[in-house]
């Protein structure tokens, strides 16, 4: 069972959940963008590395190979989506122990603000 929260406590988790929201805007309005090697695609992916544009120059098409266009845009997602979480850490990186890196930090703090947001029941639930 948890003991319930001091006044004092109480007020370190409010601030604590007020920066891990302020973080969490701070990474939504993350914008990493990538261009292939050869410049005709540009893969743009926001904070949790959704993708957000996607530009082919119509020279890719002077080259009927799909299966490397295919790769070429993969890859060059995967860039755009790398950058966006090196971006994410340095936001997050008071919030995250010495040596997290993007294998081992999990960048989405919902669990941790529902934490912080349930009110202290007393009964350890």
């Amino acid at each position: 069972m948890e003991p319930p929260l001091k006044p004092d406590m109480y007020a370190d988790y409010e601030q604590l959940a007020e920066d891990v929201r302020v973080m969490q805007r701070r990474m939504a309005g993350i914008r990493a963008t990538a261009e292939s090697d050869d410049g005709l695609i540009s893969a743009t992916v926001g904070g949790a590395g959704e993708l957000l544009e996607l530009s082919l120059d119509p020279r890719i098409y002077r080259t009927a190979d799909s299966a490397a266009l295919a790769k070429d845009i993969t890859d060059t997602i995967h860039e755009a989506a790398g950058l966006s979480t090196e971006q994410g850490l340095a936001i997050a990186a008071g919030f995250l122990p010495p040596g997290m890196d993007a294998d081992t930090a999990d960048l989405r703090f919902d669990p941790v603000l529902r934490r912080l947001d349930r009110p202290e029941r007393g009964d350890g639930r």
